[in-house]
């Protein structure tokens, strides 16, 4: 326990792109399944109601279905997605007290 705060220091999980659920897939792969994400997320975003993404993956094609409530689920899926493909994210700046 440090500054009074549990867990504060604890180290930040890494992310490994040869043990991601992910590995395995070509970039080309990943670049498809990344661009329909992001096609699948502005369309809810701009009041489509559904949106389907398909990938292929090794044992085959995928098809997910997003609704609005799964906005989150899938800008989680586009950053993991980002990730694997090395993209540089955006990280938000330190949280600071304000007296």
């Amino acid at each position: 326990m440090r500054n009074g705060y549990p867990g504060f220091g604890l180290p930040q999980a890494r992310f490994n792109p040869a043990s991601s659920l992910l590995a395995g897939l070509s970039t080309d792969q990943l670049q498809a399944a990344l661009t329909n994400c992001q096609m699948a997320l502005i369309g809810l975003q701009s009041g489509q109601s559904v949106a389907s993404v398909t990938y292929a993956q090794g044992d085959g094609s995928k098809t997910v279905t997003y609704r609005q409530a799964n906005v989150a689920d899938l800008s989680a899926m586009i950053r993991t997605l980002q990730r694997q493909l090395g993209v540089p994210g955006t990280r938000r700046r330190a949280l600071r007290p304000v007296f």
